[in-house]
């Protein structure tokens, strides 16, 4: 079962990097001083890929411990 931790350590990357994208997304949505509508949006936009990145990166440390607890 040591293929799960080296999945799960995959995962976690992916979900940081996302992560890393969602911080520099919303720093360069604020900066423009663009209508606070078209901040919203985009900012909305964010806010979902951030979940999305979350929710990887939850996984793959669910999947390293369960590796872990396996092997």
């Amino acid at each position: 079962m040591e293929w799960l931790v080296w999945v799960g350590t995959a995962l976690t990357v992916v979900g940081l990097g996302l992560l890393a994208y969602c911080i520099f997304a919303a720093i360069a949505a604020k900066r423009p001083g663009l209508p606070e509508a078209e901040t919203r949006a985009k900012l909305q936009r964010i806010v979902f890929v951030n979940m999305g990145a979350l929710m990887v990166s939850a996984c793959g440390l669910m999947l390293v411990v369960v590796g872990v607890f396996l092997t």
